[in-house]
């Protein structure tokens, strides 16, 4: 029996298939069943990518397609065709998307979660003010607990915007209660317009913030991003002259 069909079988948990189509002996009968099964994969795969995208709660959809990297500073042995492969992911690394407002972090950080999820992996998308308050009515409802067991399961937590609010003492606590959780388990995106020198103004307290940088720089690739913002130029652009 033809090695496709079997691991078509194999991957639907179809398990007396291949046994039902050998007895059979008719090259026909094994080709439109092998044609409905990838039929069904296919099937099963979009509604997978469909659900993980949904609950992965990206404010939009965005791909690399037309993306530019040209302002873009990648670290040592990385390019981005390695990001885009994800083994950073599977290393269960940390990308730092560093730079002014409107270069494009957002976006990359965006395209990443939906690559992952093509892959078939877990992604939460949150702006860090949201997931801090998220966190805080967590703690006063008494849930926290279960929301952080929750974010334990996904492969990958996108925290966009660190640095456009400052949070308070209770906040930042919470905050880095779930980056350390991510430590060496999960990978993480942030995006920020602040250099780490700066995020005490955030945090607030020196200490938490050393080392909640701590964490999150150690396996982590830090790209820097430069020039002036995507959006502003658009709209300039749109002025007539």
């Amino acid at each position: 029996m033809p090695i496709e069909l079997g691991n078509l079988c194999r991957q639907l948990r179809l398990a007396h298939v291949v046994d039902y189509v050998s007895s059979q002996q008719n090259e026909q009968i094994r080709s439109i069943v092998e044609q409905i099964l990838i039929a069904e994969l296919d099937g099963r795969r979009r509604a997978k990518l469909g659900k993980l995208v949904q609950q992965a709660g990206f404010p939009h959809i965005k791909t690399f397609e037309g993306y530019v990297y040209d302002h873009i500073s990648f670290p040592s042995g990385s390019s981005p065709e390695l990001l885009q492969e994800l083994d950073w992911l599977e290393r269960k690394e940390n990308l730092l998307l560093m730079g002014a407002v409107g270069t494009g972090k957002t976006h990359m950080a965006t395209a990443l979660g939906v690559e992952a999820c093509r892959r078939g992996k877990a992604v939460q998308f949150y702006r860090a003010s949201d997931l801090v308050s998220v966190l805080q009515e967590k703690f006063t409802a008494g849930t926290l607990s279960r929301f952080r067991e929750k974010l334990k399961k996904v492969d990958l937590l996108i925290l966009d915007e660190v640095g456009y609010v400052p949070f308070s003492q209770t906040g930042s606590e919470l905050l880095f209660n779930v980056i350390a959780d991510c430590y060496e388990q999960q990978s993480v995106i942030v995006t920020s317009n602040l250099e780490f020198g700066q995020w005490t103004s955030v945090f607030g307290d020196t200490k938490l913030t050393s080392a909640l940088v701590d964490r999150l720089v150690h396996h982590a690739h830090i790209l820097s991003f430069t020039g002036e913002s995507f959006r502003f130029k658009q709209a300039m652009d749109r002025i007539p002259l």
